[in-house]
């Protein structure tokens, strides 16, 4: 170890024995044509790397069965030992024969094929022999008719099927489908294995009803591919969506070349109308002590009260409980299963708060959402008996009770129990929505929309009956010679040059007496 010129032995390795002898050496590739060689027997398909059973060849001599290669041939329509293109029509069946004892054999001499056989097959016929009978019945006498059939053949029928000269033909990793790792098999057996019931080979009576009643119930969620929006003059944000960035930056994303500007959400367009037109809503909350009509702030808080008013149209409110009630501070309802944790928002998930300085838990009759936490709110809310200044920052104010506060001073005389719920039911029979501002902020929304279109729409129809007539600088120029400066006119370059003519030569500055510098030449 260690050895090198003009030195012992040392007790290590040197850089050089690691990476050629020892343990970094990691000798030829697994695959290609420098690989180790790996034979295979001329009695299995090229294709699965099994013993065949109803062999097929190519002009080249190339062995496959059939169940094997039909299904790639559809797949790639290439030879998948060279790469090349090949059909199913330019193969050729071959009938290999058996002795006795289930080997391969000769026909003619009864020779058992072996690795050092010269194997050869007839194209017309597909009859396998050795090579040993055919060039001493065939090709020496001339007589080329089939040994078993005598059907005529010529000399560039004969396809060697196994030379034992020339046995890189038998190399695995030198084909093609091994090198580029193409795989085939049936589309009925690979839809199959999709399915994870063709895995289970054997289960027990239990395991099989249960699948058996999951297959029968069980229905997979629809997938439903939601549209791409496309930016128009209304939803279109003055920044980009930063993929043509992102793309250059990151493999991990799509080439993009093109910038794309950013889509503005559709309820930013819809709120920043309802803000400008400055419209409450109104909703009349019947219960089974009276009336409660609400005032909503939609122009300050425009998606809780668009949850709100959502939930009261689609009759969400309708026949539940007020299941929490303190007096001399809320009653609170909004939860369909009145236990006060169920409940969801208008869109399914909890949304952010929307808190405002200027709207506070002041006075009798504020309307506000109930939550669990910071941005938890859903569907339920309460209203106030009398300020409750803690509250503000916590929970969102929307409204505010403008007609049925006798209706509030009924519900607040009710006697409660240990945990706060009303002993007598206080029930939301329905809810009547009778200004929504969200309505006409679609409206004014689609309505520009459609001015738009027809605007884009005109101007088009402007540009193709537009027919364009050639101005005066669209002629061709005046020409005044041929050659080069064809078209310069002599009478302008002329006067040019008396223009120039006429100019007074500017005079030079007289030097101005006294010493100057120069050389030593007067010394």
């Amino acid at each position: 170890m260690g050895k090198k010129q003009h030195q012992k032995d040392k007790l290590y390795l040197t850089n050089t024995e690691w990476r050629t002898e020892f343990g970094g050496y990691k000798g030829r590739s697994a695959s290609g044509e420098n690989s180790k060689f790996r034979r295979l027997p001329f009695s299995c398909c090229s294709l699965s790397f099994q013993p065949f059973e109803n062999p097929l060849c190519t002009k080249e001599g190339v062995v496959f069965d059939l169940m094997n290669i039909v299904p790639f041939l559809k797949k790639y329509g290439i030879n998948p030992v060279t790469g090349e293109k090949l059909s199913a029509k330019e193969l050729i069946k071959l009938n290999f024969h058996k002795n006795g004892d289930g080997k391969y054999h000769c026909p003619v001499t009864f020779k058992i094929f072996n690795e050092n056989t010269h194997i050869v097959a007839i194209r017309p016929t597909g009859n396998v022999f050795c090579m040993d009978a055919v060039e001493r019945l065939n090709i020496k006498p001339s007589f080329f008719k089939d040994l078993l059939t005598d059907e005529p053949f010529t000399r560039k029928d004969i396809i060697s099927i196994q030379d034992p000269t020339k046995i890189d033909k038998f190399n695995l990793n030198t084909f093609y489908h091994v090198r580029k790792n193409l795989k085939y098999g049936d589309e009925d057996e690979d839809a199959a294995r999709k399915n994870p019931m063709y895995h289970l080979k054997s289960v027990n009576a239990e395991t099989r009803d249960v699948l058996t009643e999951l297959e029968r119930e069980y229905k997979p969620a629809e997938k439903k591919e939601e549209e791409k929006k496309k930016a128009d003059f209304l939803n279109a944000a003055h920044y980009s969506t930063g993929r043509v960035a992102a793309s250059f930056t990151s493999t991990a994303m799509d080439p993009t070349t093109q910038h794309e500007a950013a889509i503005i959400d559709e309820d930013v367009l819809r709120y920043e109308i309802v803000k400008k037109n400055g419209k409450k809503g109104y909703v009349s909350m019947i219960t089974n002590y009276g009336l409660l009509n609400l005032e909503l702030h939609c122009e300050m808080v425009p998606k809780t009260c668009e949850n709100f008013i959502k939930l009261c149209m689609k009759g969400y409110y309708r026949d539940t409980k007020f299941h929490r009630l303190i007096r001399n501070f809320v009653i609170q309802g909004g939860d369909p299963t009145g236990t006060g944790t169920g409940g969801e928002s208008a869109w399914g998930d909890a949304f952010n708060d929307e808190i405002k300085p200027n709207l506070t838990h002041t006075g009798r009759g504020v309307l506000s959402m109930a939550n669990s936490g910071p941005n938890t709110n859903k569907s339920q809310f309460f209203i106030t008996f009398r300020s409750a200044k803690h509250l503000d920052g916590k929970h969102a104010v929307f409204g505010r009770v403008v007609g049925g506060l006798d209706t509030l001073d009924k519900v607040e005389r009710i006697e409660v129990d240990k945990k706060d719920k009303p002993k007598k039911d206080v029930i939301i029979e329905d809810c009547h929505v009778f200004v929504n501002p969200y309505e006409e902020a679609d409206e004014e929304l689609a309505t520009k929309r459609e001015e738009i279109i027809q605007k884009q729409e005109e101007e088009l129809k402007a540009k193709r009956k537009y027919v364009y007539k050639a101005e005066p600088e669209d002629i061709a120029p005046k020409t005044y010679k041929k050659g080069v400066g064809k078209y310069i006119n002599p009478t302008a370059v002329k006067r040019s040059a008396d223009d120039t003519a006429s100019v007074p030569p500017v005079k030079k500055k007289a030097a101005v007496e006294g010493t100057k510098f120069g050389n030593f030449s007067a010394w």
